[in-house]
């Protein structure tokens, strides 16, 4: 505290330091009397703002010039962008730079730091304690879910002890079996030669009884058979038998009992959050103000078309209400066809990281493969139906299912056919998904941040959960576009994390960002009729399932990059 004012209220110039205040220079940050303001304004090179002392406004705290202590750096060079004072201005140092004001440097800075605090708190900071909870989350399930992978591996190992204790049990008895026949055999043997021993050493008696008597009656009655015996007896020749075992090596063994996917552990860049500022702006810039149809392929389907999924640029598979799946070239033209094996309608369609055609059956239980037009069954479920369907970027499954009696919902992935995520419930154990008779319809994507982005029709709502299947927002429509109720059906996902859904009932596309905030919507008088399943390709063309007209319309709908 300045020795005159020590001790007291009554505050002296600054710079005469024996009159009281009347005047603040806000430039100078000086408080003066009214003899002194004249002096301070007499230098021209500085635009002071004195102002009466009650009106000043609240006095920051200035930094000491490192060059002239005794100075304050009331100034801001803008060339090299440090705070200055009065006599570093007039020294000539900073002669040509552009000088400011440091209150206004100060106002301005300041809103910024308050911009960045905001931001931390409420946006960054946020999600880098989502992602810490995503990692505690993960780890908790490792017990669970490689206890799954532990338990399938018993199970078959089991298995495989049955039947090859079945197989043992077999062959014993076999050869049991046939040991009991080889005795027999012997047994009946060696009672027929007996009995020609019985006999023939009561012939061999009673020729010595003869040869002693000398009684001629008895010697020209006899009658030899001699010759009866000299065929002996018929000898049993037994082959026997000898057990073979067939040589297996261990990769054999190791194919034959099943295999074990390598664990790939993948490092990803973060995504990087937009400032606040720039989100709405980036997110938009993008987006045609007009989309643009530039193909139609004609399905051929005759009541409706339900889903299509990108194979390629120029080729999509389609699923109508029939139990044929059709893949088609942008002319409409049909290359290949592939029924269902059980008979049924598909229930949804998915196309693998290899191409690969995969479909859900809903009445089978089954998920299954097309493979070079052979389907193979993947997953058989039990207590469960499978919904819709679609392939992760890390060619993982993710499948929407409910329970036989449609009193459940969830969400599982799978890796080929190994459960190894269920999704049902947020952290306060109620139901993540809707359930019901009629318009239960779940199709789902993955977001290119990972995000699982589910059109929940019965709930009116996309539910958005992260990789960890943690809720992170639920969208229910827009009043600017649902004039009647939101009623979400197919789904996709792009390059930009856009997720795109279609609604039914106001027969438009609602385009988000991936945090759920509508970006724009796509209408009916947009080339639409009745949207029903979305497709995006690696070019970020949006492929739509028409649903009443059954055509295929491929939709420019972001600017192309240069």
């Amino acid at each position: 505290m300045h020795p005159r004012r020590s001790g007291q209220e009554v505050l002296m110039c600054d710079i005469c330091e024996s009159v009281f205040v009347q005047s603040h220079c806000e430039l100078c940050n000086l408080n003066l009397c009214k003899t002194c303001v004249g002096e301070h304004l007499s230098d021209s090179s500085v635009r002071h703002n004195v102002v009466p002392y009650s009106h000043r406004k609240s006095t920051p705290n200035y930094r000491k010039c490192p060059k002239h202590p005794k100075r304050q750096s009331e100034l801001y060079c803008e060339n090299c962008e440090i705070p200055v004072c009065i006599i570093c201005v007039s020294s000539g140092k900073h002669k040509g730079h552009d000088i400011s004001n440091v209150l206004e440097k100060f106002s301005s800075k300041t809103q910024n730091l308050q911009k960045d605090l905001e931001e931390l708190e409420t946006r960054i900071y946020p999600r880098y304690q989502e992602m810490a909870s995503d990692v505690q989350s993960e780890k908790a399930e490792l017990v669970t879910i490689y206890g799954k992978l532990i338990t399938a591996a018993e199970k078959q190992g089991e298995v495989w002890h049955q039947e090859i204790t079945a197989i043992v049990n077999r062959q014993t008895s076999d050869i049991q079996e046939m040991k009991k026949k080889h005795l027999f055999t012997l047994n009946k043997n060696t009672d027929e030669i007996k009995q020609k021993i019985i006999e023939l050493k009561q012939i061999i008696s009673d020729l010595k009884s003869i040869l002693k008597s000398n009684d001629v009656s008895l010697t020209s009655t006899y009658k030899s058979r001699n010759s009866e015996f000299r065929t002996l007896p018929l000898k049993v020749r037994i082959t026997l038998p000898r057990f073979s075992p067939r040589k297996i090596s261990k990769d054999q063994l190791n194919e034959m009992f099943g295999s074990l996917s390598s664990l790939s552990i993948n490092t990803e860049h973060g995504d990087t959050m937009k400032s606040p500022g720039a989100v709405s702006s980036h997110s938009v810039k993008p987006l045609l103000d007009e989309p643009r149809l530039t193909a139609i392929i004609d399905t051929g389907y005759k009541q409706g078309l339900f889903s299509v999924s990108c194979i390629s640029e120029d080729q999509v598979w389609t699923r109508g209400d029939t139990n044929t799946m059709k893949l088609f070239n942008l002319r409409s033209k049909l290359l290949t066809s592939i029924q269902t094996e059980s008979g049924n309608r598909p229930e949804d369609i998915t196309v693998t990281r290899n191409g690969d055609l995969v479909y859900t059956d809903y009445k089978s239980k089954t998920v299954n493969l097309v493979k070079n037009k052979h389907i193979q069954t993947m997953i058989t479920l039990q207590g469960w139906r499978p919904r819709n369907i679609c392939c992760t970027s890390s060619d993982d499954l993710l499948v929407t299912m409910d329970s036989d009696d449609r009193t459940q919902s969830k969400v599982v992935r799978y890796s080929g056919s190994t459960e190894t995520q269920s999704i049902q419930f947020d952290d306060q154990g109620r139901p993540l998904y809707s359930h019901g008779y009629y318009n239960n319809y779940q199709y789902i994507s993955e977001n290119k941040n990972l995000d699982i982005c589910v059109a929940d029709r019965e709930a009116s709502a996309v539910v958005v959960v992260n990789q960890s299947g943690k809720l992170r927002f639920r969208y229910t429509g827009h009043p600017s576009i649902t004039t009647e109720s939101f009623d979400p059906v197919g789904i996709t996902t792009d390059s930009q994390s856009h997720i795109l859904t279609a609604d039914w009932d106001n027969g438009c596309i609602h385009i988000l960002d991936q945090d759920g905030h509508l970006l724009r919507y796509i209408r009916n008088t947009d080339h639409l009729s009745t949207p029903w399943g979305l497709s995006v390709d690696t070019r970020d063309n949006l492929f739509v399932a028409d649903y009443h007209i059954a055509k295929v319309k491929k939709i420019q709908y972001l600017q192309t990059q240069c």
